[in-house]
């Protein structure tokens, strides 16, 4: 009876920690630089222990969070294992599950490879540049959101529908992070494309979500069309996965 009971309190704090990650979103934009005094993060391996140190709190402090992923210094030989690339798409390289309380990963970007215009699912993103540059394109939310459910999509992909008609999307902003460089977005600052402008070199990058999540909506540029879409990881702490149709 006692292992039971600490597995359910262990669910309810589960619980009361994504609602509460959730409810940030509305209110939290992201630090602009690190913060004073601050414990700094010198190895891939400091970071990931002490994400698993603040998420393993009821109440995570996201500027804290957003504070570790910017005091970390990229290091290719830390990170290398993960970067998984492939010849067509950009790929999402699973680095740490997080306890299922958070998902960081790695996203290689051959050159010229780019996301599909594409929301969050109510959760935090973080992204720092581990080598080359990344453009960010920010839109604002579709008039319509009209969702889709049963039309295949991929984040990697733009949905195309002919046959909807509404109204393009709004260009909020467009940035380009260097490396070591971090942006921040959720849900409520709007969605985003990320694209390797490069057509010579890679691009990597590291990415925090949290809550975690495997599905999310992609929307076309042109008409707001929204599609949801599952995300899925081309390798595991360095080794591929095996695909399934």
């Amino acid at each position: 009876m006692t292992s039971v009971m600490r597995i359910e309190d262990a669910e309810v704090a589960a619980a009361n920690q994504e609602q509460y990650l959730r409810g940030l979103t509305k209110t939290f934009t992201g630090i602009e630089k690190p913060l004073k005094d601050a414990p700094q993060c010198g190895t891939l391996t400091e970071l990931i222990a002490e994400l698993h140190r603040v998420f393993a709190e009821d109440r995570v402090n996201i500027e804290y969070v957003n504070h570790l992923m910017m005091s970390y210094k990229s290091n290719a030989a830390e990170w290398r294992k993960f970067a998984k690339f492939d010849r067509y798409r950009y790929t999402r390289n699973l680095v740490d599950a997080g306890n299922g309380k958070f998902n960081l990963m790695l996203l290689c970007w051959n050159e010229g490879h780019a996301s599909a215009i594409h929301d969050h699912a109510d959760s935090h993103c973080f992204m720092k540049m581990l080598k080359g540059e990344l453009t960010e394109v920010r839109y604002a939310w579709p008039k319509d959101a009209t969702v889709n459910e049963d039309a295949a999509a991929n984040i990697g992909q733009d949905p195309e529908d002919q046959e909807y008609s509404g109204d393009e999307l709004e260009e909020l902003s467009r940035t380009t992070l260097a490396t070591n460089g971090v942006c921040y977005i959720n849900d409520t600052l709007g969605l985003h494309r990320v694209e390797n402008p490069s057509h010579s070199d890679v691009a990597v990058s590291l990415h925090l979500y949290c809550p975690p999540f495997d599905t999310c909506s992609v929307f076309n540029k042109q008409t707001g069309k929204r599609t949801k879409c599952k995300v899925t990881f081309w390798s595991k702490y360095g080794k591929r996965e095996e695909q399934t149709e």
